[in-house]
């Protein structure tokens, strides 16, 4: 016979590759069906099904009783029907069981291809089922080859891959080294699930330290957020619903434990951990730490901040190549922009002036604006006369007369910059172009916080 006792074989191949039982049986079933038509054609009526007492996928061809025979693969006669069954009449349906052997070697050969592509497709349903769950879980592998710079990972039941845009730039793996990751994605490939891992992503760091810190995964302390340059530096906010527990010692652990086991499988990445606060400006003040802060400007229409800091500190605040504000803009979400308390004085010095320098506004009226956040002649140009009207002493008539003025002096103060250019020696020239150089450095001081999602 084609195929008996299939029970054993079901159930060890159900074991040894995760297969759902009933799958395989669909599977040989179809194969089996496939295996008679291929033999007998493909017009013929064939049920199979699986025969659980004997353990045996039985095939059974239909035909119906009829009077007179136009198509033997289909009808059968009255008198052939009642020797199968004697109480059959016209029109009644009569199947018969096949002998599997019969089917041949081409139809064996046909329903083993069926059955192995099945296995193959369930195989990759039972894995892409497996880990679908698993996204976002870190896992262990073991690296299997490299792959055009893309690492290829053995999980065990099936591969995943590394891709370069997911490595740590210093890092480095060989064949047959062991590895953590974090699942990124799971994707359903028609070649088969495609599991892609990285250890770039803020969320590994975060899982790192749920490993780590009991009292994240007992939800004592809570993770805010978390900003990297992988490799390099990373950022990480903790805050605590008891006021027992402080939540960076949690995580920093008896002597630098827990975060010394996160800084080595990050092969030495820093790691600084950070209080959160509810008050967004202290919490960007902790994130700029260990700088001090002399004093935070909030622009909640633009969620921007100018922060000033003690000149001393201005290295510190901003860091190597930007890196510390561009990481607390990271974590915190907001635009930053890190300034010193001289150049801070000086530009408001400036602005102050030029309140002043505006025709009918004297020293009582420049510092009336000043209180209510205009502090330059800029600022005069872009306000509404409603804006300005909401300040002691000035009407609607002489709102609009002080936008105008406002316009026409920083026009002018514009004319006469363009023209000290074209005019100037060029000793003068250099000078301008190194404070050009300090405005492009203080352009990149400010970091746009949007860049990532946590």
């Amino acid at each position: 016979m084609f195929i008996t006792d299939i029970k054993h074989v079901v159930e060890q191949v159900s074991r040894d590759k995760g297969i759902n039982r009933d799958v395989l049986i669909k599977a040989l079933e179809e194969a089996l069906k496939s295996a008679a038509r291929k033999k007998y054609g493909s017009k013929m009526d064939i049920e199979v099904q699986y025969n659980e007492e004997v353990g045996e996928i039985e095939v059974f061809q239909f035909k119906d009783v009829a009077e007179e025979i136009t198509e033997p693969d289909l009808q059968i006669s009255l008198e052939e029907g009642r020797k199968l069954d004697p109480e059959c009449e016209i029109g009644d349906s009569l199947g018969t069981k096949m002998d599997t052997s019969t089917f041949g070697r081409i139809a064996a050969q046909s329903a083993k291809q069926v059955i192995i592509q099945k296995m193959k497709d369930a195989e990759k349903d039972a894995v892409y089922s497996s880990f679908i769950n698993r996204k976002g879980e870190i896992i262990n592998g073991i690296v299997q080859r490299i792959d055009r710079g893309d690492i290829i990972v053995n999980l065990g039941q099936t591969e995943s891959i590394l891709p370069v845009r997911e490595q740590v730039p210093k890092e480095t793996y060989r064949r047959g080294d062991r590895m953590r990751a974090y699942i990124l994605d799971v994707l359903h490939d028609t070649r088969g699930p495609q599991i892609v891992l990285s250890r770039t992503h803020p969320n590994f760091l975060i899982n790192l330290f749920k490993t780590e810190v009991p009292e994240i995964s007992e939800g004592i302390v809570n993770i805010m957020g978390a900003a990297r340059e992988p490799g390099i530096r990373a950022k990480f906010a903790v805050s605590s619903n008891s006021s027992d527990i402080d939540p960076v010692g949690a995580c920093v652990g008896m002597k630098g434990s827990r975060v010394q086991n996160v800084v080595q499988e990050l092969r030495g990445e820093k790691i600084d951990i950070i209080s959160w606060h509810v008050d967004v400006a202290k919490f960007v003040c902790n994130a700029l730490a260990p700088a001090e802060i002399s004093r935070v400007i909030i622009d909640e229409e633009n969620r921007a901040m100018e922060v000033i800091v003690p000149d001393e500190f201005l290295s510190i605040a901003i860091g190597k190549r930007g890196q510390n504000v561009r990481l607390a803009s990271k974590l915190t979400g907001w635009h930053l922009d890190v300034q010193s308390e001289t150049r801070y004085s000086q530009e408001m010095k400036s602005g102050y002036d030029s309140l002043v320098a505006l025709p009918g506004i004297g020293v009582s009226m420049a510092d009336a604006l000043y209180e209510k956040g205009f502090f330059s002649a800029e600022e005069i140009s872009k306000a509404s006369i409603e804006d300005l009207m909401q300040i002691r002493g000035i009407g609607e008539g002489k709102a609009a007369k002080l936008i105008d003025a406002a316009i026409g002096f920083i026009a002018k103060t514009a004319e006469e910059t363009e023209e000290t250019k074209k005019t100037a020696p060029e000793n003068v020239l250099d000078n301008n172009e190194d404070v050009n150089e300090e405005e492009s450095t203080k352009e990149s001081r400010g970091v746009d916080g949007q860049d990532q999602d946590i």
